[in-house]
């Protein structure tokens, strides 16, 4: 009986061994002073898989990591996928109850951290009987009692490619929880065939090619990090990852290694445009920046066009599956808006069960290859928000006569002060027009003669000063209605924000509500 894999393959685990057959030589992933060759890496791979099955983890088991990025991480993702197990990636932000619930949810069967942070995961252990107390693993070479060194046992394994394991499309290759930014996390499952969509859709939205450079500066346990590291993968480009976003790092990334393309959240968008040499002319190598994780406010955008012309996209998503891509081409005509759904995706605008016409805000509801099976043992959850193939996500919006969506906010968000729908993302837009201004967000809070009122957050300018009372009233004078006028500016140094960069209105306002 041949060793050799279907015809059909869509274990996106198979990348790899191809390219450490076909380019060999080819700079595949770069982390400080980590840099491995195709080659290099698949021998890397298959040592981590051969260590993986020998300590009893096979397909469909849980692997769970609470790791910042680090070459460990980024190994395990490629190795899971090779092997038919599924990777777990957790936020080393989590603690107590909330990890402790995330390991148990996920029936996790092995946990890698850092030594740092088994000091935080060991209280927790005698609650999570089915990891086996020898999978407890921490990166690097540092040894910890009770815990097995990754490192080691890596270094002691084959570099034999692993056993032939048959998978199949549907089999999950990743459980990424949401940031919780709504509620408590969900488990949302990706199949191989899901990501190897990620691989060939996102490669063509942002015009990636074998020859292109990406880096990554932020977290690749967010699931935004995927519409790059995926593609990167699957035409065989070099990977330059981060170990946490430095604008300066980044600027010099860029200079020393050719970087093409580069995928952020507004936060670093930000940090990078107050950089006088975060401009095309001194950094002429980039073909694509995109923004996601939140919307970036119009006065950046445009500034961002200014600096990077014909270079800048824009994606909203929903990591349990439906994409917009506003393209480098639509960017300077339709810069309000987030774009249009790629080839095989759709989009509709609905109130209640009704579809509305371009013009009227309504839910924005969508469907396409990379759609999840449902959230992890939550059949209850996934009826809730995919509701025959379609996902609704909770967020407002609607669309031009050309199709292109404009994002309102978040349904959850949405201010009801005196019976009229006030929208935080308008308010934030006349904010940020304020020189003083860096980063803004807006959230309601209880008001006896409104019901709800809007409040402000801002950072300021690093040089520049304002007074929250002058702010206030200068916001306050700008703002197309009354009802649209805030009670209260509050100036913070910074955001409360989750491992993917993005704000989190909600710790906020329970800040708020519990300081008054």
């Amino acid at each position: 009986m041949s060793s050799y894999p279907p015809a059909a393959n869509l274990n996106i685990g198979s990348l790899l061994s191809r390219h450490a057959r076909v380019r060999p030589n080819h700079l595949a992933i770069v982390f400080e002073g980590h840099r491995l060759s195709f080659s290099e890496f698949g021998r890397e791979v298959n040592r981590v898989c051969n260590a993986l099955l020998a300590l009893g983890i096979g397909k469909g088991d849980k692997v769970a990591t609470i790791l910042p990025n680090c070459p460990e991480l980024y190994e395990i993702y490629w190795a899971v996928a090779r092997i038919g197990a599924v990777v777990v990636p957790l936020s080393p932000l989590l603690r107590g109850e909330g990890l402790l619930r995330l390991l148990s949810d996920s029936d996790s069967r092995m946990v890698v951290t850092t030594p740092e942070f088994a000091e935080t995961l060991d209280p927790l252990r005698p609650d999570l009987g089915a990891i086996p107390s020898g999978n407890y693993l921490v990166a690097g070479s540092v040894s910890i009692p009770g815990y097995q060194t990754y490192r080691q046992l890596v270094d002691a394994a084959s570099a034999e490619p692993p056993p032939y394991v048959e998978i199949e499309a549907s089999d999950a290759y990743n459980i990424i929880y949401s940031s919780g930014t709504t509620g408590l996390p969900k488990g949302i499952v990706h199949t191989h065939a899901i990501r190897a969509a990620y691989c060939t859709g996102f490669a063509c939205s942002y015009r990636i090619t074998p020859e292109s450079v990406i880096l990554h500066s932020g977290s690749i346990i967010f699931n935004g990090a995927f519409l790059t590291l995926m593609p990167a993968m699957y035409l065989g480009a070099t990977f330059i990852l981060h170990r946490q976003f430095d604008a300066s790092a980044v600027i010099k990334a860029i200079r020393d290694e050719g970087v093409t393309h580069m995928m952020m959240v507004p936060a670093q968008v930000i940090a990078l445009l107050q950089h006088p040499d975060f401009t095309l002319q001194d950094l002429p190598s980039v073909e694509m920046i995109s923004t996601v994780g939140a919307p970036l406010h119009l006065e950046h955008k445009q500034e961002l066009l200014r600096r990077f012309p014909d270079r800048c996209y824009e994606l909203y998503g929903l990591t349990e599956g439906f994409v917009t891509i506003l393209d480098k081409n639509d960017y300077g005509r339709k810069t309000g808006s987030v774009g249009a759904p790629p080839p095989f995706y759709e989009l509709r605008i609905m109130d209640d069960d009704h579809d509305l016409p371009p013009g009227q805000v309504g839910e924005i509801v969508g469907r396409g290859p990379i759609t999840m099976p449902g959230y992890y043992n939550r059949p209850d959850l996934t009826a809730e928000t995919k509701r025959d193939g379609w996902l609704f996500s909770g967020d407002m919006g609607y669309v031009d006569e050309d199709g292109f969506l404009y994002l309102v906010d978040r349904k959850k968000d949405m201010i009801i002060s005196g019976g009229v729908n006030v929208y935080p993302r308008d308010i934030e837009e006349v904010i940020v027009g304020h020189p003083a201004v860096r980063e803004v967000a807006v959230f309601g809070v209880p008001s006896e003669k409104w019901g709800e009122t809007p409040i402000v957050a801002a950072i300021l300018q690093q040089d520049d000063i304002v007074s929250a009372n002058e702010l206030r009233d200068w916001i306050n004078a700008r703002v197309s209605a009354k009802y649209q006028r805030v009670s209260e500016v509050i100036i913070r140094t910074e955001f409360p924000r989750s491992v993917a960069g993005k704000t989190l209105k909600r710790v906020m306002r329970e800040e708020y509500l519990t300081s008054g």
